[in-house]
């Protein structure tokens, strides 16, 4: 297969669709069943915004095994490799997953599925940052997180001991960031969903597209 940037890859973290193990914020407004359905619809539309125009290679990070039948279907129906998530948190399963990919590539970008504010604009402007010999690319999100980073070799600085799942994870990440003195990019601020709140907003979003 043919793609734009092939010396890039682009690696998304999802969780299988099991009820009651995902999107468990927006429980009880939502039974487990329908909070897992549309943590499947979000990471159906990453994927298809992944690798509908072939901007570089696509990796599918599955947790907890890449035998679910979700994953399996999304590997064939978007042309994805399936690798499988390994770690004891979520610091250590992105480095090892960044020292897996920029052992293969000399770019590597990172990210979850439920994000629907990023565009497949914003994905070819954190490929060409990281092209342009950025050390790093962050998409920082409103409540203090960031929903994708790019790095063009591994750095466990980044991931260790991080307050992950809280609003601290942005600001610490930038202060690692400083005092490693890696150049870095961000691009403008996105939001994920995780809460009821959040979803109407993406709700609203359907309805606009």
């Amino acid at each position: 297969m043919t793609y734009k940037y092939p010396d890039t890859v682009l690696m998304i973290f999802c969780k299988a669709p099991v009820p009651g193990q995902v999107k468990t914020r927006l429980m009880p407004a939502l039974a487990a069943e329908e909070a897992a359905d549309i943590h499947a619809e979000l990471s159906r539309r990453t994927l298809r915004l992944a690798a509908q125009n072939r901007l570089c290679p696509v990796q599918l990070w599955c947790a907890p095994s890449i035998d679910h039948e979700f994953f399996t279907a999304s590997a064939a129906m978007y042309h994805l490799e399936l690798k499988q998530q390994q770690g004891d948190d979520l610091g250590e399963r992105m480095h090892l997953a960044f020292e897996s990919a920029l052992a293969d590539y000399p770019h590597a970008l990172l990210m979850g599925c439920d994000c629907p504010s990023l565009s497949e604009s914003d994905l070819e402007e954190a490929i060409i940052a990281l092209r342009k010999d950025h050390d790093l690319v962050l998409a920082p999100a409103e409540d203090g997180g960031y929903v994708m980073i790019g790095l063009n070799r591994p750095c466990p600085e980044l991931f260790n001991d991080m307050a992950w799942g809280t609003s601290e994870v942005l600001a610490q990440t930038r202060a690692r960031i400083s005092q490693q003195h890696l150049r870095h990019h961000e691009l403008k601020e996105q939001w994920d969903l995780d809460t009821v709140a959040d979803l109407d907003r993406y709700r609203a979003l359907l309805l606009i597209n």
